[in-house]
């Protein structure tokens, strides 16, 4: 018999925010992060507003789908007492997956502006990574980042389920 692998669930769950893929709308997802984390450190706050700004940024960057699916979807967990996950979902149709690029020289590091906010996320995240939504139909690329929480500056009233507003 083969046994499936299964994550545990989110100790703590947000309802999932959608947003057009447009940069205009960039204060607003950083207003819902700090709406959704009322509570929480405010360091931790900025370093995960700071982070989903430059996720928010490729993901609109890469959508390439016509309205009205443009859209970028926004997920974020407790998926234990200690770890807090941002998320950010696009709707396909830009190629490519994120990758920090490692074959510039330092003269092409000087000059690019592109893929600087992934080593940003890499180094204030505890962890990040990418998937494929669904490779064969290139229905968009899932980006997360983690950080570790510190118990005693995370609310103590949360539950399983946040509604958001």
């Amino acid at each position: 018999m083969l046994a499936i692998a299964t994550a545990p669930r989110p100790t703590v769950f947000w309802e999932h925010r959608t947003y057009p893929a447009d940069l205009a709308h960039l204060r607003q997802v950083r207003a819902d992060l700090a709406t959704d984390l009322a509570g929480f450190d405010p360091d931790l706050v900025d370093t995960l507003q700071l982070v989903t700004s430059e996720l928010f940024a490729n993901s609109a960057k890469y959508t390439r789908a016509e309205p009205p699916f443009k859209e970028v979807i926004r997920a974020l967990s407790m998926p234990d007492r200690r770890t807090l996950r941002v998320s950010l979902s696009d709707c396909g149709g830009g190629g490519g997956t994120p990758r920090i690029p490692t074959e510039r020289t330092t003269a092409e590091w000087d000059w690019a502006e592109g893929q600087r906010g992934l080593v940003l996320v890499e180094n204030v995240s505890t962890a990040w990574g990418h998937f494929r939504l669904a490779p064969w139909a290139d229905l968009g690329t899932h980006v997360w980042a983690e950080f570790t929480l510190d118990l005693v500056q995370t609310p103590p009233d949360l539950r399983p389920y946040v509604f958001t507003r």
